[in-house]
């Protein structure tokens, strides 16, 4: 600790998928546009493919391969929801690429998802991606518009 107290570090998150990524306010779920959950952004997909947004560790995968947490190595706790009511597809239209307790490094592929069977049963691909521990991440700053996978900076922070 320095004299003027913890010195936080500039930190960053990649988008999770290719797409528009926009306000989680915009989410269509109360529960990630109010942030109850947390604070990030969400991405309205142009491709089913998920990639690490963060080097950290994979912390837990819903059985429904709809959701997936991460704790980066930096502390962040991530979640990355993918669609919104997918936990109703039962896993159907997602393949999982990792498992729990890997290590996984920024940009490396963590799920599939599969865009046009979402979208046929009713339900919305917008996949939000928030910060769950916002008590010890600081100045959140979100990037929006058009995103890579695992090159655009969508968010930073100090942690």
């Amino acid at each position: 600790m320095g004299l003027f107290g913890t010195r936080f570090r500039k930190l960053k998150m990649m988008a999770p998928l290719s797409g528009k990524v926009v306000p989680i306010t915009e989410a269509p779920d109360s529960v990630f546009s109010n942030k109850v959950l947390g604070d990030g952004v969400a991405v309205i997909p142009s491709s089913g493919k998920v990639l690490s947004p963060v080097s950290g560790t994979i912390v837990q995968i819903a059985h429904s391969l709809h959701a997936i947490c991460l704790e980066g190595d930096d502390g962040a706790e991530i979640l990355i929801h993918l669609g919104i009511d997918t936990v109703s597809l039962e896993g159907k239209g997602f393949t999982c690429c990792v498992r729990e307790g890997q290590h996984v490094v920024a940009g490396e592929e963590l799920m599939e998802m599969d865009l046009e069977l979402i979208k046929t049963k009713g339900l919305s691909t917008v996949s939000p991606c928030i910060i769950t521990n916002l008590d010890r991440m600081k100045d959140l700053s979100m990037k929006y518009g058009d995103a890579v996978a695992g090159e655009t900076v969508v968010m930073t922070y100090k942690g």
